[in-house]
């Protein structure tokens, strides 16, 4: 444990932003040099954005892939310093998801060659770039035709399965009106205001909700327009939104973006762009590598249940393309916020869940039918 701490102190410090690339091949070398000699290393990059998948010698189908992001949300420089108090680790990416990547290196180091001695490799997938999406990351190496019979992000679950995610949407809305003096305004269309309609129009189709629900929600991140002069009628403005959405909703879930895009004209008035369309997550609950999952997450002391989660994760990229995939993690609190931390006392069980996972491979059979209780939101 000493020494974990002592790696994810170091991983913390590297501020391994979406836009500082020689920091995410920072902490990308930092992780890989964890893992050691001895395996095969595919380096990808895309979008100025690299990411490495590391598996035994001369595999190319893997029965299992291990997932994790490097990369974080920005923050202060202070939240690059690391600190132990008690049983937390604070620091940006503490929770989301620097330590639990090193957990799953570790494991992967330590089981990859047994397993591979069964006929049975495992990767190790790395990646930069989640928080901007996983389109250069995880979702690059699926084009490149990377494929695993289950997968594992390591997201924080407090070691439940989350075989459930909501799909995103990333959408500019756009109006314009007529330029005019700001002293003559009949003479003029405000394109602020009309867009400032269109989002009121958006938030009555889909409203924010007074407490957790499981429905489709949209936040206006944004709102601007070009106009900087304050005595003139503006000609154009957008607002920038973000939508999530199950895949019980047939306004996003299985369209197209020309279609998404379509559909929001429509009910806004504003015309829609698509900036980017995520699919939903699913993982069959009776999936046996779900259900294993959860009875090494109880072997360990945990309940191992099955979470619905709102946010979107690079398991998405998977369920696109048939694959099934959950999240399961160690515990923590505070992602994206100012006091995020990972809780050390999960660190130990998230290991030994993983690893008697990954032991079990053997006598499981990959896609045949198990049972287990439904998802629920959290």
């Amino acid at each position: 444990m000493d020494r974990l701490v002592e790696l994810a102190c170091e991983l913390i410090a590297v501020p391994s932003t979406a836009d500082r690339p020689a920091e995410l091949r920072r902490a990308l070398d930092l992780v890989l040099e964890t893992v050691g000699p001895g395996f095969e290393v595919r380096r990808f990059e895309s979008g100025g954005k690299p990411s490495a998948l590391v598996h035994p010698r001369g595999a190319e189908a893997f029965r299992v892939v291990l997932n994790a992001h490097l990369d974080v949300v920005p923050g202060a420089p202070e939240q690059f310093v690391p600190r132990v108090e008690g049983t937390r680790l604070y620091g940006r990416g503490a929770q989301d998801m620097k330590v639990a990547a090193l957990v799953m290196a570790g494991v992967f180091r330590e089981m990859a060659p047994g397993l591979d001695g069964e006929n049975i490799p495992i990767a190790l997938q790395l990646v930069t770039d989640e928080e901007v999406g996983g389109l250069d990351g995880t979702a690059h190496q699926i084009a490149q035709g990377v494929r695993a019979g289950f997968v594992i992000v390591g997201e924080q679950s407090r070691l439940r399965v989350v075989n459930e995610s909501r799909g995103l949407a990333h959408v500019k809305l756009t109006a314009n009106g007529r330029a005019a003096h700001a002293a003559y305004p009949w003479l003029g269309e405000n394109a602020l205001v009309s867009v400032v309609e269109a989002v009121t129009r958006l938030l009555q189709r889909y409203p924010v909700p007074e407490h957790e629900v499981w429905r489709t929600t949209a936040n206006v991140a944004r709102l601007g327009t070009p106009n900087r002069a304050v005595n003139q009628v503006p000609d154009e403005a957008s607002a920038w939104v973000d939508i999530r959405f199950p895949a019980g909703d047939g306004d996003f879930a299985g369209r197209t973006a020309e279609q998404v895009a379509a559909h929001l004209t429509n009910v806004t008035g504003a015309a829609a762009e698509i900036q980017a369309l995520g699919a939903p997550h699913h993982a069959d609950p009776a999936n046996p590598d779900v259900v294993a999952l959860q009875h090494a997450a109880r072997q360990v002391g945990y309940d191992g249940k099955l979470l619905a989660k709102h946010g979107a994760a690079d398991g998405r990229h998977y369920s696109a393309v048939g694959v099934d995939a959950v999240i399961f993690g160690p515990g923590g609190d505070g992602q994206h916020g100012a006091h995020e931390y990972v809780d050390l006392t999960t660190l130990t069980p998230y290991r030994e869940a993983l690893e008697a996972f990954l032991t079990g491979l053997s006598r499981r059979p990959a896609g045949a039918s198990g049972r287990d209780a439904p998802a629920r939101p959290g």
